[in-house]
C-alpha cells in the first residue's frame, strides 16, 4: 500500500506539469484567473494532506505550494498577481472577522497592561532592532550597512501575525483565555503603529507629522460613521437577511467592504475639505476591522461569523501561497545569514521587551510569559512595509527577500510554539523567578483553588447533572469547577454556583493549571463525536498523568470504547445508551405490572417535572 502511494505521487508529480501547463490553459476558454486559482488549491490540498499525516502545519504545506509552483519552483504560474489580489481578499476578511472577536469593553477592562504595553512595546522593539541591525554591520554583514537598512530591520521585527495568531487562537477556542486577550490587545496596537509607519514611509528623510493626523482623523470619522449606522440601518437589514439564512453571508460582506469603500472614499473628502495630497484615506485593513467593530453588536454576529469562516479559510490559504510565490531566488549567503538574524533577534525581542513589559504593567508571569511566545512570529505588515522600501529605495532587493524568509522561518515555527508555550514557561519559570520575575501568590489567581469535583465539557449530560446537584446538594456547588470554551454559558453556570473556567481540553496544559491535578473526582462528560482534538482514552490518560488519586468518570458509546477506556485507567465508565435501555426496561416492567403512573410520579418527585427543571441547556 505504501509503494502504491509513493508511485502515484510520483506519477502525479511527473503529469502535473504537464496537466497544468499554460499551453494546455491556453487551449481552452479558461480565464487566468480561475486557472491560477484553480492551479493552487489543487497543488495546496495535496500538500495539505500530506503535512497534516506527518504532523506538520498546513500554513508550511500552502508556503511551499507557492514555492513550488512560482518563480523559482516549476513555474506553474503565470500570473502570481491574480494570487496576490485574492489574497488581498482573504487579508480583508481576516480582520473583519478579528473585528468581530474583539470585544473592546472587555479590553480595556484589561487595564493599564494592554495599553501601556501596546503604546511602548512597538517604538521600544524598533530600537532595539536597530541597535541589533548596527550591530551586524559592524561585523561586516553589508546587508544591512546602508542608511535605511537598520530601521527597517527593527520596523520588521517590531510586529506580530495577526494572520497567524488569530488563527491559532481561534482554531484553539483560545481567543478569551487571558492569553489571548493580551496578545490580541497587543496586535491590534502593533497594527495602528504599523499603519503609522506605512503613512510615514514616503517621508523617512524628513518625517512629517500631518499625514498622520490626518490618517487618524479619517480613522475616526470612518469608526464614527460605521457605527451610527450598525445602530441604526444596519440591523434593520440584518433583521430582514435573518429570515433568509443563507443571505447572512452576503448582507456580512456587503457591510465589509462598504465600509472599506468608504475608508477610501475619504481621500476624496480630505482633498476637497484641507486641500489635495492630505491622503485622508483609511487603509483596507483598518477600515474591514472597524466594520468587524461595529457589526460585532449585533445579536447575529456568531453567524456572521460561521459564514464568513468558511469563505475566508479559502482566501487565507491562497495568501499564504501567494506569500510562497513572493519567495525570489537566493542570491548568495548574506541573504540566509539576515533572515537567520532576523529570526533571532524577534525571538530574542519577545523576552526582553514584550515579556517585562507585560510583567511589570500588571501581567502575571505565566499568562505574559506564553502570550510572548505566542506572539514569536513576524507580521505580514513587515512584508507589506519591505515591499514599499525597495520601491521608495531604502533597502535592497537582497534584503527584502531576507525578509520574506524570515518570515517563512517564523511563521513554520509558529505552531510549535504556540503548542508548546505552557511547557517552554514551566521550563524557564525558576529562571524567570531567580532573576526577579516572580509567579503569582498562591490563592491570587482563581486557577489556584482546589475543588472537589472537576467537569470536562459542559453539555447535555453536565447540565442535567448540575441542575440535580444544585436541587439535592447544593452544598457541593462551590466545590464544583467546570472545563468548557463555550463562554456564553460561564454566566450562567456561576450563577448557579460552581466555578468555571475557559479551557480546550485537548491541552494538557490548561488542563494542569485549570485545577484538575487536585481534585477528588473528575468527570468527563462529552462523548467522543463532540470532542475536539481529543477522545475520552486520551483525556482518561491525560488526567491519571496530572492526579493519580483522583476518582475518574468518562463516557463511552461501545463496549469496546468501554474497555479502552477502563484499560486508560478510568474508574467507572457510564454508557449513555446501555443507562437509557436500563431505564426503559424498568418503564417497560412497571407499565406490564400497571404501575407506570407510580413510576412516573416517583421520578418526578425526584428529578421535578419538566417546566420545573431549570437547566442551562433545555
Amino acid at each position: 500500500m505504501v509503494f502504491l502511494r509513493v508511485v502515484g505521487l510520483g506519477m502525479g508529480a511527473v503529469l502535473l506539469p504537464g496537466l497544468a501547463s499554460p499551453a494546455l490553459a491556453a487551449g481552452t476558454d479558461m480565464p487566468s484567473l480561475v486557472y491560477d486559482i484553480g492551479i493552487s488549491i489543487f497543488v495546496a490540498s495535496i500538500l495539505a494532506i500530506l503535512f497534516v499525516r506527518v504532523k506538520i502545519p498546513s500554513i508550511a504545506a500552502f508556503l511551499v505550494c507557492g514555492i513550488l509552483i512560482g518563480p523559482i519552483g516549476i513555474k506553474l504560474i503565470t500570473q502570481p498577481e491574480n494570487i496576490e489580489t485574492i489574497s488581498e481578499l482573504g487579508f480583508i476578511l481576516l480582520l473583519f472577522m478579528i473585528g468581530m472577536e474583539i470585544d473592546l469593553r472587555r479590553m480595556l477592562r484589561s487595564g493599564k497592561m494592554i495599553i501601556a504595553t501596546g503604546l511602548l512595546q512597538y517604538p521600544l522593539t524598533v530600537l532595539f532592532g536597530i541597535l541589533a541591525g548596527k550591530a551586524l554591520a559592524w561585523f561586516g554583514l553589508s546587508t544591512v550597512g546602508d542608511t535605511y537598512d537598520a530601521l527597517y530591520f527593527g520596523l520588521f521585527i517590531a510586529g506580530s501575525s495577526t494572520l497567524l495568531v488569530i488563527k491559532l487562537f481561534q482554531e484553539k477556542y483560545e481567543l478569551d483565555t487571558e492569553p489571548g486577550r493580551i496578545a490580541l490587545g497587543l496586535l491590534v496596537f502593533q497594527d495602528f503603529w504599523a499603519i503609522i509607519v506605512i503613512i510615514l514611509q514616503p517621508s523617512f528623510a524628513a518625517p512629517e507629522l500631518a499625514p498622520v493626523l490626518y490618517t487618524m482623523l479619517a480613522i475616526a470619522l470612518l469608526a464614527i460613521v460605521s457605527y451610527s449606522l450598525a445602530k441604526s440601518l444596519v440591523p434593520l437589514v440584518f433583521r430582514w437577511l435573518s429570515k433568509e439564512p443563507q443571505m447572512m453571508l452576503v448582507g456580512a460582506l456587503g457591510w465589509c467592504f462598504a465600509i472599506v469603500f468608504i475608508g477610501r472614499g475619504f481621500e476624496y473628502v480630505g482633498d476637497y475639505v484641507f486641500g489635495e495630497g492630505k491622503h485622508m484615506s483609511v487603509a483596507t485593513g483598518m477600515s474591514a476591522l472597524i466594520a468587524g467593530l461595529t457589526v460585532a453588536t449585533l445579536p447575529y454576529s456568531r453567524e456572521i461569523v460561521a459564514k464568513v469562516g468558511i469563505v475566508r479559510d479559502f482566501f487565507i490559504t491562497l495568501f499564504f501561497v501567494g506569500l510562497g510565490m513572493s519567495v525570489p531566488p537566493i542570491d548568495g549567503i548574506e541573504v540566509i545569514l539576515i533572515a537567520v538574524a532576523l529570526t533571532f533577534f524577534a525571538l530574542l525581542s519577545r523576552q526582553i521587551i514584550f515579556f517585562p513589559l507585560m510583567y511589570f504593567t500588571g501581567g502575571d508571569q505565566r499568562h505574559a510569559e506564553v502570550a510572548s511566545i505566542r506572539l514569536a512570529q513576524i507580521s505580514e505588515f513587515g512584508l507589506v512595509i519591505s515591499y514599499l522600501g525597495t520601491q521608495y529605495g531604502h533597502i535592497s532587493n537582497e534584503f527584502a527577500s531576507a525578509i520574506i524568509f524570515a518570515f517563512i522561518i517564523t511563521a513554520l515555527l509558529t505552531p510549535t510554539l504556540y503548542k508548546h508555550a505552557y511547557r517552554i514557561h514551566a521550563w524557564m519559570a525558576p529562571y524567570l523567578q531567580a532573576i526577579g520575575f516572580r509567579e503569582p501568590e498562591e490563592g491570587a489567581v482563581d486557577t489556584e483553588r482546589e475543588f472537589d469535583l472537576v467537569l470536562l465539557g459542559f453539555h447535555r449530560v453536565a447540565s442535567s447533572l448540575l441542575h440535580d446537584i444544585a436541587k439535592n446538594n447544593p452544598d457541593l456547588l462551590p466545590r464544583i469547577l467546570v472545563i468548557d470554551f463555550n463562554v456564553h454559558l460561564h454566566p450562567a453556570i456561576r450563577k448557579l454556583g460552581a466555578s468555571v473556567r475557559y479551557g480546550d481540553l485537548s491541552n494538557d496544559e490548561i488542563l494542569l493549571h485549570a485545577g484538575v491535578g487536585k481534585a477528588k473526582v473528575v468527570v468527563s462528560t462529552i462523548p467522543d463525536d463532540i470532542l475536539r482534538g481529543t477522545n475520552n482514552k486520551e483525556l482518561v490518560e491525560v488526567i491519571r498523568r496530572i492526579n493519580k488519586d483522583a476518582v475518574v468518570i468518562a463516557n463511552a458509546e461501545e463496549l469496546s470504547s468501554a474497555q479502552e477506556v477502563y484499560s486508560s485507567g478510568a474508574d467507572y465508565v457510564y454508557m449513555g445508551r446501555i443507562n437509557t435501555a436500563r431505564t426503559l426496561e424498568e418503564i417497560i416492567v412497571r407499565t406490564m405490572d400497571g404501575a407506570l403512573s407510580d413510576y412516573r410520579r416517583e421520578q418526578e418527585e425526584l428529578h421535578g417535572r419538566h417546566h420545573e427543571r431549570t437547566e442551562i441547556l433545555k
